[in-house]
């Protein structure tokens, strides 16, 4: 099965020499086009999620469907190899089910658009934009169930469908689409964004095809291409080694009392080649935190990481991906067999970026970051206001991003680095709810040389009745610290009535009733810290007491004695900085995982208000057999 690319000009794109002057003009329009994809979506888009959070990612392609800027990478090829239709000028195409393309969009809630760019008869290239739809329909609010235990649970799933077909607009199916949602004027406009943002680009490489000459253009992106991956291939040579390494961690739970899951990763080189094996991963889960894990988005991720810890100037592309070979046994929490369950696939997502930064910093410890991207906590809030209608809110939240060898992780960032909050502003007007509380949490990020990142404390108080749903993780697991850092600090969730009770909920939580003047106070993670903690400026710890970043009691795991004023009493923090020095080995230990899965177990209770997550059933039966 292999699409069927038809064209009206034949003549093969002959090969140009392209000019230094000519490549950066090309490569610096490209990333400009991209740019204005994010734009045109920003303000043509209705949902909080995509409008405020920027919750979508553009790609652009070249003619053979290789991602030449973009952010997730191209599930191009693996798209056209399972098409069985015709890729013509005038279409468009649109999808949501994971199975259909791979995992290129990972949940039924992501949005694909795709678009073929022709030009006199040739396709010249592809542009491409998703973004996650507030409610596709489905058993629940947000429609991301956390028991769902097949992808039929989680509402509509699109199957690659030709909005356009050589210029027809096929208005049905989009009116069979929107009839599935519980917000079809939020669907709609999400997907009109996407579509905009999708002929702003192509529009765009048009223009540089027209000024430079088409074979120019294609010639230029080849090249942009071969150079990516002829860097690419020195820093894996420079930074992989040949032995093997391995990396695990853990999602704590599934939000229905099994956990915690291994995600487990080895690597090693083979010549030019870097091998990256899940193997030992954990079987799929028989509710919805599986993720069907696309090899070329991992790839991507991989490229991502090597690129901005050793050279931030290569542009990411495609051009690398030969380069990497990516094992995934099929039927894993990674690549689950169909129907699996998929919505809450965002806590692995999460995890892959700390398993990557556990595997590639090993070998070179000084550019290792400690964990803390960890998840992308998710809040649905739903009901009918005082004039009896109809609201419904997501929203992404922020966690603590991981120490690092340049610095502090800053307090309350996103997982991805694109994202923005959702303004108070925002949600205040146009949701029955007032922002009691927004502020970083203190001490939850890891103590370090560089401090982890804070999570944030958010309270929300309830001007109306309805239902709340929390996704996040990290509440059982802690996020580790390296080179001497400590853990950070887990996250958790409180429902505060309005007599002052307190009741935590878990962090996979569907459907919780509240009532008007009830407060939710939302808490994440931090990130873990990274280097020795007796090493920061004490000075800098009391300067971080005033910000409210580190309370008094926080500061003495920097071995610092202050007051609440952030005074540093001088004699007594070099006592406690002697006194734990003495008291721990003297070499500190490259990661700091804390207390280990068995101890978290018997501690759960009391540290969370929670009852620990239980061995899930398949790791019974296997060890009972």
């Amino acid at each position: 099965m292999r699409a069927q690319i038809i064209e009206t000009n034949s003549t093969p794109f002959a090969k140009r020499p392209i000019d230094p002057v000519t490549l950066d003009i090309i490569e610096n329009a490209l990333r400009n086009a991209r740019n204005e994809m994010d734009a045109t979506l920003s303000r043509t888009a209705m949902s909080p999620g995509i409008r405020e959070q920027g919750d979508a990612f553009p790609l652009i392609a070249d003619h053979a469907g290789r991602m030449i800027v973009g952010q997730f990478g191209s599930f191009i090829g693996g798209f056209l190899d399972s098409y069985d239709g015709t890729i013509e000028d005038g279409d468009m195409i649109l999808l949501s089910d994971p199975y259909s393309c791979a995992g290129a969009v990972s949940h039924s809630n992501d949005w694909l658009v795709l678009l073929p760019v022709f030009k006199t008869g040739r396709l010249i290239g592809y542009t491409a934009m998703f973004g996650h739809q507030a409610d596709i329909g489905g058993k629940v609010v947000g429609s991301m169930p956390i028991d769902s235990r097949s992808i039929f649970e989680e509402g509509v799933r699109i199957p690659p469908v030709k909005l356009w077909s050589k210029g027809v607009f096929n208005a049905d199916v989009v009116k069979l689409i929107m009839h599935q949602t519980r917000k079809p004027d939020w669907c709609q406009a999400d997907l009109n964004a996407l579509i905009a943002a999708c002929r702003v680009a192509a529009r765009r490489v048009i223009e540089m095809a027209d000024r430079f000459g088409d074979e120019v253009y294609v010639s230029a992106t080849d090249e942009l291409l071969a150079r990516n991956h002829r860097a690419m291939k020195q820093l894996i040579a420079g930074a992989i080694g040949e032995a093997p390494v391995s990396f695990e961690d853990y999602i704590c739970d599934d939000g229905m009392g099994a956990g915690p899951f291994k995600i487990k990763c080895t690597m090693w080189r083979e010549g030019e080649r870097v091998v990256l094996d899940f193997d030992g991963t954990d079987p799929q889960s028989e509710y919805a935190i599986n993720f069907l894990l696309n090899e070329n988005m991992f790839r991507m991720f991989f490229g991502i990481y090597m690129i901005m810890v050793f050279d931030p100037q290569i542009l990411f592309n495609d051009g690398f991906y030969d380069l990497i070979d990516v094992r995934i046994p099929q039927g894993s929490l990674l690549k689950p067999t169909f129907p699996a369950a998929l919505s809450g696939r965002t806590h692995a997502l999460g995890r892959i970026f700390d398993v990557l930064g556990g595997l590639l910093g090993q070998k070179t410890p000084e550019f290792l970051n400690a964990a803390g991207f960890s998840s992308s906590p998710h809040l649905f809030y739903s009901g009918y206001d005082a004039n009896n209608e109809w609201f419904q809110l997501f929203q992404i939240g922020f966690g603590g991003i991981p120490g690092r060898p340049l610095g502090d992780g800053p307090d309350g960032h996103s997982l991805w680095p694109g994202f923005t909050n959702v303004p108070n502003e925002f949600l205040e007007r146009y949701f029955p709810l007032m922002i009691e509380r927004y502020d970083t949490a203190p001490d939850s990020g890891g103590a370090g040389l560089h401090r982890g990142g804070n999570g944030i404390h958010m309270t929300y108080r309830f001007l109306a009745a309805g239902h709340v749903s929390a996704h996040d993780d990290r509440w059982f697991v802690p996020p580790w610290g390296v080179n001497g850092g400590e853990p950070a600090k887990r996250s958790r969730k409180i429902i505060e009535k309005a007599d002052g009770t307190q009741i935590v909920i878990g962090n996979k939580t569907d459907a919780y009733p509240v009532e008007a003047g009830d407060q939710l106070h939302f808490i994440t993670w931090g990130g873990g810290g990274w280097g020795d903690p007796l090493e920061r400026p004490a000075a800098l710890v009391g300067k971080e007491i005033t910000q409210g970043l580190v309370t008094p009691a926080g500061a003495r795991a920097y071995g610092v004695v202050a007051n609440d004023a952030g005074e540093i009493d001088t004699d007594a923090t070099e006592a406690l900085r002697a006194h734990l020095r003495a008291a721990r080995p003297a070499a500190l230990a490259l990661f700091d995982f804390g207390p280990d899965i068995e101890t978290l177990r018997a501690n759960c209770q009391a540290e969370t208000g929670l009852p620990a997550p239980v061995q899930p059933v398949w790791a019974a039966r296997a060890a009972a057999e």
